[in-house]
This record gives C-alpha cells, sequence and structure tokens, in this order.
C-alpha cells in the first residue's frame, strides 16, 4: 500500500550535502593514505618537515577516512534511511543542519590540528579536548535528530536498519565520552583521567568498539537497507536478522583486550577477550550470510548492475575480515601478527573492501534519486571504479598480509645462543617490495574515487532544483 506525501514530505538537503561531502572527503583521506604509504617507500617525501612527517599524517588519514568519509556516509545513509522507513520527514531541519556543519568542523579542526602535532596520541581517539566537546554535542544532537524522527514515524514498524543505526549513535556517544574524560592543562593538550593500564584497556575499549559500532553497526544498518532496495529482493530472513542484531551488539563490546595481548593487563582480561572474539564469528558471518542470501534469485544483476556488485562485495570482504579478526585474536596466532603489517592488511580488508565498498555503492543508489535522476550519468564509470576499487583492495592485503607475517617470523627468529638472527632494519628492508605494492594498491583505490566524483559532478549537474525538489515528492511504499 502507497501513500502519497506532501511535497516537504523528506528533508534530502541535508542528506544531499553529506553524500557530497563523502565523496569530497574520500578522495582527500584517501589520497592522504596514498601519500603515507608513498613515505615508506621513499622516506624522502616527509620534506624533512615536521608536520608532514608520518608520525603526524598518518592520525590525520584515519580521522579523514573514518570520521569524514565514514562518518558522512553513516549521516547521509542513516537520514535518508530513516525518513523513507518510518515515512515522515526529520524531526527538525535546523538540528540536521547543525549536524552537518557540527561536522565538517570538528574535520576541518582535525586537519588543522593533527598536523601540528597536537594530540591525545590515543588510536581513532588523537582529538585534543576543545574538539572531542564539539565532537560530543554534534553527536548528541545527531541522537536526537535520529530517534525523534522514529518516535514521530508514520509506520507501527521500527525497520531493522534502523536498530542497528540506533545502537551504533548510542554506543558511539558513550564510548566517545567515556574515553575521551582528561584534565585539560592547556587549550591543546590534556591528560587522560585514567592511568597506565587501565587507561589502555579503557581506550582498546573505545577503539575496538569505534571498528565495531561505527565501522561495523553503522555499515550493517546500510546493508539492511541498500541490499534489499538495491536486488529488489526482500531481505533473505528477518528473523535472522533481529537474531543478528542481539547477538553482535551484546558480544562485540567485549572483545576489545585482545588489542592487548602480551601486555601489562591481566592475563585473565586478554583470554575474555580472546573468547568473545571467537564468539564474535557467529553473529558477524550470520550478517553476512543474511545479506547475500537476499540475492537469491537476483544474481543475475551482478553481470549488469555495478552499484550491486559493489554493495555484494563489500559483504563477501566483510566475511572475510570478520573470521580474520576473531583468528588473529588468538593468542597463539597475535604472537606472530602484533604490531606488523598484518594488522594494517586486516584493518583495511575492513576499510576498503567493507566500509568504503558499501558506502560507495550506497551512494552511487542515492545520488540519483536526490536529485530526481533516473540513473547516475555513467553506468561505464561506476563499472571501472568497481575494479579499482576490487583490484586496490586485493593488492592492499596481500602485500600486507606477505609483509606481516614476513616481519611476524624474522623478528621472533634466534640464534643458538639467544640473539636474534635478524635486525630491525633487515626486517624492514624485507618488507619495501610490500610496501611498494601496497602503495600501488591504495593509488588504484583512491583514483576510483576520483571516477566517482567526476560521475556524481555530471549527475547533480544535469539536474536543476526543480527536478531535486520532485525528487521529495515521491510515494511512501510500506517500511521498505
Amino acid at each position: 500500500m502507497s501513500t502519497a506525501i506532501s511535497p516537504t514530505a523528506y528533508n534530502y538537503k541535508v542528506v544531499r550535502q553529506f553524500a557530497i561531502m563523502t565523496v569530497v572527503w574520500g578522495i582527500l583521506g584517501m589520497g592522504l593514505g596514498v601519500f603515507i604509504a608513498s613515505q615508506l617507500v621513499w622516506p624522502e617525501l616527509n620534506f624533512g618537515l615536521a608536520w608532514t612527517s608520518f608520525g603526524r599524517l598518518r592520525p590525520l588519514h584515519t580521522n579523514l577516512v573514518i570520521f569524514a568519509f565514514g562518518g558522512c556516509a553513516l549521516f547521509a545513509t542513516s537520514y535518508y534511511v530513516v525518513q523513507r522507513t518510518c515515512q515522515t520527514r526529520l524531526i527538525s531541519d535546523s538540528l540536521a543542519a547543525f549536524t552537518f556543519w557540527g561536522w565538517q568542523a570538528v574535520i576541518v579542526g582535525a586537519i588543522v590540528t593533527l598536523p601540528m602535532g597536537f594530540t591525545t596520541t590515543k588510536e581513532y581517539a588523537e582529538l585534543e579536548w576543545p574538539l572531542a566537546i564539539l565532537l560530543a554535542i554534534v553527536w548528541v544532537t545527531y541522537g536526537l535528530v535520529f530517534f525523534g524522527t522514529i518516535v514521530k514515524r508514520k509506520t507501527k514498524h521500527i525497520y531493522v536498519g534502523n536498530w542497528f543505526y540506533g545502537a551504533f549513535i548510542v554506543v558511539t556517544a558513550m564510548l566517545h565520552i567515556v574515553n575521551h574524560a582528561s584534565l585539560p592543562v592547556s587549550f591543546f593538550k590534556s591528560y587522560s583521567a585514567y592511568s597506565g593500564a587501565t587507561d589502555a584497556m579503557i581506550h582498546w575499549w573505545y577503539g575496538h568498539n569505534a571498528v565495531g559500532f561505527f565501522l561495523t553497526t553503522g555499515f550493517l544498518g546500510m546493508m539492511y537497507y541498500f541490499v534489499p532496495k538495491q536486488a529488489e529482493r526482500p531481505i533473505y530472513s528477518y528473523r535472522l536478522s533481529i537474531v543478528h542484531f542481539w547477538a553482535l551488539i551484546t558480544l562485540y563490546i567485549w572483545a576489545g583486550p585482545h588489542h592487548l595481548h602480551y601486555t601489562a593487563l591481566p592475563d585473565w582480561a586478554q583470554s575474555l577477550g580472546m573468547a568473545m572474539s571467537i564468539i564474535l564469528l557467529a553473529p558477524s558471518w550470520g550478517g553476512m550470510i543474511n545479506g547475500m542470501m537476499t540475492l537469491s534469485g537476483a544474481w543475475h544483476k551482478l553481470r549488469t548492475d555495478p552499484i550491486l556488485r559493489f554493495l555484494v562485495v563489500s559483504l563477501a570482504f566483510y566475511g572475510m575480515s570478520t573470521f580474520e579478526g576473531p583468528m588473529m585474536a588468538i593468542k597463539t596466532v597475535n604472537s606472530l601478527s602484533h604490531y606488523t603489517d598484518w594488522t594494517i592488511g586486516h584493518v583495511h580488508a575492513g576499510a576498503l573492501g567493507w566500509v568504503a565498498m558499501i558506502s560507495i555503492g550506497a551512494i552511487y543508489h542515492m545520488i540519483p534519486k536526490l536529485f530526481g535522476r533516473a540513473q547516475m550519468h555513467s553506468t561505464g564509470l561506476i563499472n571501472t571504479h568497481f575494479w579499482l576499487a576490487t583490484i586496490g583492495t586485493v593488492l592492499y592485503i596481500a602485500s600486507m598480509w606477505v609483509n606481516g607475517i614476513t616481519q611476524g617470523l624474522m623478528w621472533r627468529a634466534i640464534n643458538d645462543d639467544g640473539t636474534l638472527t635478524y635486525s630491525f632494519v633487515e626486517a624492514l628492508q624485507a618488507s619495501h617490495p610490500g610496501f611498494i605494492v601496497r602503495a600501488l594498491g591504495g593509488a588504484f583505490f583512491a583514483s576510483g574515487m576520483l571516477f566517482m566524483a567526476y560521475n556524481v559532478w555530471r549527475t547533480v549537474r544535469a539536474s536543476n532544483p526543480a527536478e531535486a525538489k520532485a525528487a521529495e515528492q515521491i510515494a511512501v511504499v510500506g517500511a521498505h
């Protein structure tokens, strides 16, 4: 049953803004990633300057790709999905606009402060306290807009995608606020409220769940909407999606200690983190299988639909990286992988293969609908982007697997008298070919984003304001 709604039914303006900025930040963040990967091949690219050194640009790269690119994709898709599945406009246009401009301000703040060396030194939580407070205010506002919209929904049912988005918003707020508890001593310097092993444990509770909730749960909300919509098939098992949701949010939060194997963290906490990580394989694969099986009867569409290909291949990478993660959490495996490039390979299997690919697929799905076009300007360019992204991801993770295992074996090799067989520099020399392949893979992936930007620009340019406004005058069908 469909219900026609008024021209002002949906707030697409904020969705358009976040969608466009997803592409912009994607290019900048991934371009910076290629640059710092190239610094490991050619160290002269540091230019002898403190603010262009790897140590300062690397946290800027992670902040740009996670919070700028990934964050804008999550804002765009969650605002789009919650309106369409609840059949109602966002509860407040002004608060939604504040989340857009506030989020861009946080990112610009990161671009200014991180190269200058202002950092808490905490992974994924490097922003100093003024920016951390602004981020928290924006995030709480985001929660008010999202949950307020759900409260005023015109449908009785809350679609499962919104459960995932909702959990991601609530848990990210909790993680950010607890981990950032600190004592400021100047405008750009603060000290953590926690000390020693406690600080490390709280930080990796945050750090792993930045991955678990920001980079997984939110994007699963995306998956549960865009895969069925693009495939034009209902989700394979709605019951499985509910089991998937509760299992994921119950288990994920406990896996953080696997980042601290063989450290000062108590051994029981390390073992608990390992056990929870292994159990986590079940809900992760439950979600992946649910998404994949949604294509039952629609697999032939992959031949002609590169957007669906992005979405489905992202699920394949999600399945692979959520198998690899629990395996790397096993202490004996971790003793080989820890501190090596294998970890970087694993992170990027998830970041490039899962997060970026599903975001790109979702943006390609939304852009024509947001700007009143029948489809993207060029399907051929989407296809080109798909192959650049896939080849780039495979080159990246394969090179890092080889490097990581090489490094792990060289670092633990000892002579009969107990001395180390290889120096650190020898392990670094052995890693050099892998660094070259990694930079090449990253360049492939980043170049695909340029094709995307051109395609999006042509699609947007072909629309006019009246057509874009007309895109909001649509019939709402069920809860999608």
